[in-house]
């Protein structure tokens, strides 16, 4: 596989639009992190990262809104590939939908969000957008 991030959004992306209520995808510590901030940030209602004896596995127990069944997650988008990175200073750190989406991005102080990065002053990869 070339590009373990975006075969972990695909995941999610295909889980949502299935109404899965989980999903599981293989662990890394990258992904893991991304997992930690759709959770703190609302996107996702729980997960549980599994020790399968390999890499280990994420479960995660996707969100929807439980009058009209709509996803908390409307778009995953894939920004910087393994083909054409995507990096970004702390100055031109993008906004998502003007602020009510966020960009995940690898920064030198560790993996966070667009918000996170301006208010430490760092830039780095940007990773994907969520909203």
């Amino acid at each position: 596989m070339t590009d373990p991030i975006a075969d972990y959004l695909t995941r999610v992306r295909n889980a949502v639009m299935a109404r899965h209520k989980v999903v599981e995808v293989p662990a890394s510590n990258l992904k893991k992190e991304m997992t930690k901030i759709l959770y703190d940030k609302g996107y996702i209602l729980n997960y549980k990262v599994l020790d399968d004896g390999k890499q280990g596995i994420i479960k995660m127990a996707l969100k929807y809104d439980p009058t009209t069944k709509e996803a908390a997650i409307k778009k995953l988008m894939r920004v910087s590939t393994p083909g054409l990175r995507k990096y970004t200073g702390y100055r031109s750190v993008p906004r998502v939908l003007n602020g009510l989406g966020i960009a995940i991005i690898s920064t030198s102080k560790g993996v966070m969000t667009d918000k996170e990065a301006r208010n430490e002053k760092v830039g780095g990869e940007v990773l994907c957008y969520v909203y």
